[in-house]
């Protein structure tokens, strides 16, 4: 019979030492990583909360990133406004400046600076980050604007700003350089102005007239074209008479030349001589109240015409606003006056009202949503008969949710839009629609930019949609909706920012233009009106970046970036209040007691060691010493 040995490695005694080195081995790697476990078998039942924990902490450093990169954007973008406030300060200190000495060029030391600032403008509104440009809206892969010198003076293919100024400026002036007036004496004793076309956009429209001129008739102003007449009926005013007539310009504002009966020689300026021949011959002053209206509308129409026809200009071509133009027909009995925004909407002659009118039940419908007319009482979407033109355009405004509002001028409705593809208005009674000056329906916009309607535009009626063959200044998004809401970011799990911006916004197109108007204006040096061209055109410059109650400021844009900014900084401070209270769940669940690990390892040591004597003694045993 044979017996086996005591095999140590497989005796419940040796695995039992096995399994306490491998226990001092877990254990030293506790004290050495901190970590319960290598693996998540290891970690125990709490680190469901840890694996939960940790997810949330890498969202948390998603947000980081983002909030990182948006911030980068909104600082560059917030250099380039600060920028744009810079440049509009000193375009408007020079453009204020009463200096107007002009150079070789035909222009003043104040418009060659916003002529430089022009290119540094558009330089700073193709401000990128990475490949990102910060003023194209969504189109980030877009170049903002239009490179200064193409907007100023165009392509091969393609006409500049400078040319829309031109064209604009021989339309409005006219033939006879009168601002398209008519001027003509239809008797000996009487004088007769009146606009040359009815509706047409262009020149100086005639507002009103008024007279202190003893004897004398004033008719008007009335009829289409809309027209004055002076009649002295053979009677000569006394000294100090005077003729009034106001002039409503094409960029809305209000001129009046002031005549004066006078006996004094020489003729004082603005006045006309009363006739002292003998014998006395009031035709004679008829003849000279002609002249003397003639030098100053001449005058007016080359001064603050051409100044207002520049501003217009910029209008024409940097304004992505659309418009949709109207001649109504007035109701009134012969001769007619212009309609204003006080004209009703129906009445019987000789009330102020169109004709046709319309009559309840009537609808109009403005992009899909319905105007219905009432006899009296009207709320929400519904017009009186009896209400005004103006009523009737604040209710279209409020549908097409325009950004510049329409308007009455000289006669005509214009009906702007921010969205010239989607203007749409019909009407039930087509007939009063077109007593507002809309023969054709729908009704629709003139997408912009603006160019005059035929040549030579000395005698154009019409501005037309000038896109194919007109520089485009905005090249990013143009689309409906917010400029901010073209770039968004999550920044936190129910939290997202809203960052974007657009060249083409109110506050920056407007500067832009004005300074591209200001920069590009030239005049002849020594010309006779040249310096009250420049005068006028200061003036409005001046106006034009002055900040007006109710219009974006480059300010409100800076607000709205400061606010996602601001935004996002409340989500970087909970961020780090959570990052370090999941850290702590983590730790609880994962981490090892240093303490608690060295006294297992103590303990397990002191096993080990009674193990290791058992073993040694067990080990010594042989049949003689088991027997």
């Amino acid at each position: 019979m044979s017996i086996s040995s005591i095999n140590y490695s497989s005796s419940i005694l040796g695995a039992q030492i096995r399994n306490i080195n491998q226990q001092l081995t877990d254990l030293s790697t506790q004290l050495s990583t901190g970590k319960l476990s290598q693996n998540y078998a290891g970690m125990g039942t709490n680190e469901g909360f840890a694996i939960a924990g940790r997810a949330q902490l890498s969202n948390i450093a998603g947000y980081t990133d983002t909030i990182t990169n948006v911030n980068v954007s909104i600082n560059l973008a917030n250099t380039a406004l600060q920028s744009l406030t810079k440049i509009r300060n000193t375009v408007q200190t020079g453009s204020a400046n009463t200096a107007q000495d002009l150079n070789v060029n035909g222009q003043t030391i104040a418009q060659n600076t916003a002529a430089a600032q022009f290119g540094s403008m558009v330089g700073v509104l193709n401000t990128q980050t990475g490949s990102r440009y910060l003023f194209s809206g969504t189109a980030v892969n877009t170049q903002s604007v239009a490179d200064a010198g193409d907007i100023i003076n165009g392509t091969t293919t393609q006409a500049g700003f400078k040319t829309v100024m031109a064209e604009r400026q021989a339309a409005d002036l006219g033939a006879n350089g009168m601002g398209r007036l008519v001027q003509t004496q239809p008797t000996p004793s009487s004088v007769q102005v009146s606009e040359d076309v009815a509706g047409s956009p262009f020149g100086l429209k005639i507002k009103a007239v008024s007279s202190t001129l003893t004897g004398a008739t004033v008719t008007g102003p009335s009829g289409s074209p809309v027209s004055f007449s002076v009649d002295l009926n053979g009677v000569n005013p006394n000294n100090g008479d005077k003729l009034s007539i106001q002039f409503t310009l094409p960029d809305g504002t209000t001129e009046q030349i002031d005549l004066t009966a006078s006996t004094a020689t020489p003729t004082p300026l603005g006045s006309f001589a009363i006739d002292a021949s003998t014998p006395v011959n009031p035709n004679n002053t008829a003849t000279n109240l002609n002249t003397a209206l003639n030098t100053a509308i001449t005058k007016l129409a080359n001064t603050s015409l051409v100044a207002a026809s520049a501003v217009v200009a910029g209008d024409n071509f940097f304004n992505t606003a659309s418009s949709a133009i109207g001649t109504p027909v007035n109701n009134q009995a012969a001769p007619p006056a212009p309609v204003t925004g006080a004209t009703a909407l129906s009445g019987a002659s000789p009330s102020d009202s169109i004709s046709p009118g319309f009559v309840a039940g009537d609808t109009i419908t403005v992009n899909g949503t319905t105007l219905t007319f009432v006899s009296s009482g009207a709320t929400g979407d519904q017009l009186n008969v009896t209400d005004s033109i103006q009523t009737l355009l604040s209710k279209i405004d409020q549908i097409t949710g325009t950004s510049k509002p329409s308007t009455v001028h000289g006669g005509s409705i214009t009906i702007n839009t921010d969205d010239a593809a989607s203007l749409s208005i019909t009407s039930s009674n087509t007939g009063a629609l077109g007593s507002l000056g809309f023969a054709a329906t729908p009704v629709t916009a003139t997408q912009p930019p603006l160019r005059v309607g035929s040549s030579p535009a000395s005698s154009a009626t019409t501005l037309v949609n000038g896109s194919a063959t007109t520089v485009k200044w905005y090249l990013g998004n143009d689309g409906p909706g917010s400029p901010r809401s073209t770039a968004t970011a999550r920044v936190d799990d129910a939290v997202t920012v809203q960052y974007g911006a657009q060249a083409n916004e109110d506050a920056i197109r407007r500067q832009l233009q004005a300074i591209a108007v200001f920069g590009t204006f030239s005049t002849s040096p020594t010309g006779q009106y040249s310096g009250g061209q420049v005068s006028a055109l200061s003036l409005r410059v001046t106006q034009a970046l002055t900040q007006q109650p109710g219009q974006q400021r480059i300010e409100d844009i800076q607000t709205d970036i400061a606010m996602a900014q601001n935004t996002m900084k409340d989500a970087t401070t909970r961020q780090t209040q959570a990052k370090a209270q999941l850290q702590g769940i983590i730790d609880q669940a994962e981490s090892a007691s240093p303490d608690q690990v060295a006294s297992e390892i103590l303990a397990l040591q002191n096993a080990l060691q009674a193990s290791y004597q058992v073993t040694s003694n067990l080990a010594q045993l042989s049949l003689v010493k088991f027997l």
